[in-house]
C-alpha cells in the first residue's frame, strides 16, 4: 500500500497541469452530487443511433422504456409501463402505461410516443445500427429494410394513451430485457419533428428518464439535473450528476484522489501500472461481467476474404499471455464469442493455439512463411485526453506474434473513438480492436451480430449458414435444441470461419468509497441507472452541493474544481 501512494502522488504531481487546463474550461459551475468519470465523449445522446457503452451509461438517464434495468440483478423491471399482460403464447404484448406519465417539459407522455420512437428506430432513414434488435416485432424486418413502406402493418399498436399492443413473430424469451435496452426508450416525437437530426440541441430537451440535460460540453462534461417530473422522482437519489470524458488513466486517477470525481466506472482509466496495488484498496470493486474483447476481421479485403488466413492468424495468438503480461486483472482467455457463464449457453470447441497448424494454412493460402503478404493494418481506438496504452499494447503484442509465428508485418493505426467507430462501419479496416458486453443475458445479443442484415456486424461477412441457424435459434421453443443451434453457429464464427478472434472475457471493475458512495451494484450487464446513486457527503447549499474533500482539494491545488 505504501507502494501504491507513492506512485500515486507521483501521477498526481504529473497530472496536475492537466487538471488545473480543466479547472479553467468553461465557466465555474457548483459540483455536482456525483462525478462520474465515464471514459470518452458520447457519440451521441440519440437512443436510437449510440452504439458506444459510454453512450449506454448515460442515455437511460435521459430517457426510459417500457422496462428498465434494475440495478441489482440487471432484470427487466417495470418502467414508464406499470405492468403487462402476455397472451398468444409469447408472441403478443399488452402493455398498461402509468396514468399521468409527463416529459419533463409537461407535455403528456403516452403510448403513441412509443409507437414513434420505436418505427424511427426501425425506418432506414435513421441508420440505426440497433434496428435489429426489434426485428423480433411482426414485420419490424421487412419495414426496416424497405421490404414494406407501410408503418401501419408494423406489429406496435397505441390502443389509446395508456396502451400499447406488441405483436412479435415468435416468442422471445428476452423481450422485456430488450424493452430495457436504452435503444428502445422513448424519444419526444414533437421535438424530433421539429429539429430533425438538431432534436438534441433543442433547450430545455424534453427527457422521459429520471433527469434532464442541463450542460453538454465536448471535452469538458455532461451535467444532468433531477426531473421533478418523472414518475419515480420521489426514489431519484440525487439532484445533479455529472460526466467527465477523460480517457487519460492518469488524469483520471488524479481527479478521483483528489476529490473531484466520485466514480470510475472502468478498469482502463486508472494506469495498468499501478492495478495490481489499487486491487487491493478498499474503494476497488470488481464483479462478473458479460463483456467480450475479441479481433474483427474486414472479410471484404483480400487476403482476410481467405477464411485459412483468418484462422491461421487466429491460431497464432498466445491468449493467455496477452490477459497476464498486459490485462492482469482476473480476465480469462477467451475461445469463444459467447462470456462463459451466459444463460442458456452451450461453448463450441475452441480453435486454440496451435503455431504449426497456422503455419500450414497460412502456406496453404499461397503465403509458405509469409512470404508475398501484404502488410496490413491493426486499427483501434484512442480516448479522450490521450492514447489508449491497454489496445495498443494489445496490438504491440499480436504484431510480434504474427511477425514471429508466421512472419507477416502488421501496423498499428490510431483513431479517435468517434473516427474508429465510422471506420468500423464503412469497413475502412483490416483488422480491428473490439468489443462487446451484452445487453441482456442471452447468447443471442453477441451471435445476433454477425447476421448479414445486422448493422454492428463490421466485417462484411455474411454467412447463409450462420443466418439460417441463427433464425432457427430465435424462433425455437425448446431451450435444449435453441443452445444446441447457437452453438453451432457460434462453432462457424469463431472456429470454422473466424470472422472475430476472441481474446479474453471482461471482468467488471469500478472504483468509488463505499462509505459516501451507496447505489451502485455490480450487476453483469455493468448498468447502474444514475436515478439510484447517492453521495452522502453532498449537502446543498444555494442550489448547488459542496464537499469538504473537493474544497480540500482545490485549496490544495490552487485553482478552482475542474470543471
Amino acid at each position: 500500500m505504501g507502494n501504491c501512494r507513492f506512485k500515486v502522488q507521483g501521477l498526481l504531481a504529473l497530472g496536475l497541469a492537466t487538471i488545473l487546463i480543466l479547472s479553467g474550461c468553461g465557466r465555474r459551475e457548483p459540483r455536482a452530487d456525483v462525478v462520474i468519470i465515464n471514459g470518452t465523449d458520447p457519440e451521441s445522446l440519440d437512443p436510437a443511433i449510440i452504439t458506444a457503452l459510454e453512450d449506454y451509461r448515460i442515455v437511460p438517464g435521459l430517457f426510459e422504456g417500457l422496462t428498465r434495468i434494475d440495478p441489482v440483478n440487471a432484470q427487466a423491471i417495470p418502467g414508464l409501463a406499470e405492468r403487462w399482460d402476455v397472451d398468444e403464447g409469447g408472441r403478443a404484448y399488452l402493455f398498461y402505461f402509468r396514468p399521468g406519465l409527463r416529459w419533463s417539459t409537461g407535455d403528456p407522455l403516452t403510448a403513441h410516443d412509443v409507437v414513434f420512437s420505436w418505427l424511427r428506430l426501425l425506418d432506414p432513414r435513421t441508420a440505426a445500427d440497433y434496428a435489429a434488435q426489434l426485428y423480433c416485432v411482426k414485420n419490424g424486418e421487412a419495414y426496416s429494410t424497405n421490404g414494406i413502406t407501410d408503418a401501419s402493418r408494423v406489429g406496435i399498436r397505441a390502443i389509446d394513451d395508456l396502451r400499447l399492443r406488441v405483436e412479435l413473430n415468435h416468442p422471445v424469451p428476452y423481450f422485456l430485457d430488450l424493452c430495457a435496452s436504452p435503444t428502445l426508450s422513448v424519444v419526444p416525437r414533437k421535438t424530433i419533428e421539429a429539429l430533425g437530426d438538431q432534436w438534441l440541441q433543442a433547450r430545455p430537451l424534453p427527457s422521459s428518464g429520471s433527469h434532464t440535460l442541463e450542460i453538454w460540453r465536448l471535452n469538458d462534461k455532461i451535467r444532468f439535473r433531477k426531473n421533478p417530473l418523472y414518475w419515480d422522482a420521489a426514489n431519484t437519489a440525487n439532484n445533479t450528476v455529472e460526466f467527465l470524458p477523460v480517457g487519460s488513466p492518469a488524469t483520471a486517477l488524479n481527479l478521483y484522489e483528489r476529490g473531484a470525481a466520485d466514480i470510475i466506472w472502468d478498469k482502463d482509466l486508472v494506469p495498468a501500472e499501478l492495478l495490481k496495488d489499487l486491487k487491493q484498496r478498499p474503494d476497488f470493486h470488481d464483479f462478473p461481467y458479460i463483456g467480450t474483447y475479441f479481433v474483427r476481421f474486414n472479410t471484404t479485403r483480400p487476403p482476410f476474404h481467405d477464411a485459412r488466413v483468418r484462422r491461421a492468424l487466429a491460431l497464432a495468438v498466445d491468449k493467455r499471455r496477452i490477459v497476464e503480461r498486459i490485462i492482469k486483472g482476473g480476465e480469462s482467455p477467451a475461445g469463444h464469442l459467447v462470456p462463459t457463464g451466459v444463460a442458456n449457453h452451450l461453448a463450441p470447441e475452441s480453435l486454440g493455439q496451435d503455431e504449426a497448424a497456422a503455419r500450414r494454412l497460412l502456406s496453404d493460402a499461397g503465403f509458405p512463411q509469409g512470404e508475398g503478404f501484404p502488410v496490413f493494418e491493426y486499427l483501434f481506438d484512442s480516448a479522450a485526453g490521450g492514447g489508449s496504452k491497454v489496445h495498443a499494447k494489445i496490438g504491440v503484442e499480436l504484431q510480434e506474434m504474427w511477425r514471429r509465428e508466421l512472419g507477416v508485418r502488421m501496423e498499428l493505426r490510431q483513431m479517435e473513438k468517434k473516427v474508429y467507430l465510422a471506420a468500423q462501419t464503412g469497413l475502412d479496416y483490416d483488422l480491428s480492436r473490439s468489443s462487446w458486453v451484452g445487453d441482456y443475458n442471452d447468447p443471442n445479443t453477441f451471435l445476433d451480430l454477425f447476421l448479414s442484415n445486422n448493422g454492428n456486424n463490421r466485417t462484411g461477412w455474411k454467412d447463409e449458414r450462420y443466418d439460417g441457424l441463427m433464425r432457427q435459434a430465435n424462433v425455437e421453443q425448446n431451450p435444449r435444441r435453441r443452445s444446441e443451434l447457437l452453438r453451432q453457429a457460434e462453432s462457424i464464427l469463431v472456429a470454422e470461419e473466424a470472422v472475430v478472434i476472441p481474446l479474453y472475457f471482461y471482468r467488471g471493475f469500478q472504483f468509488y468509497d463505499a462509505n459516501r458512495i451507496s447505489g451502485i451494484h455490480g450487476n453483469i450487464l455493468g448498468m447502474n441507472p444514475v436515478r439510484t446513486i447517492r453521495n452522502s457527503e453532498a449537502t446543498r447549499t444555494n442550489g448547488g452541493v459542496v464537499h469538504d474533500r473537493d474544497a480540500r482539494a482545490s485549496a490544495a491545488a490552487g485553482a478552482g474544481k475542474p470543471q
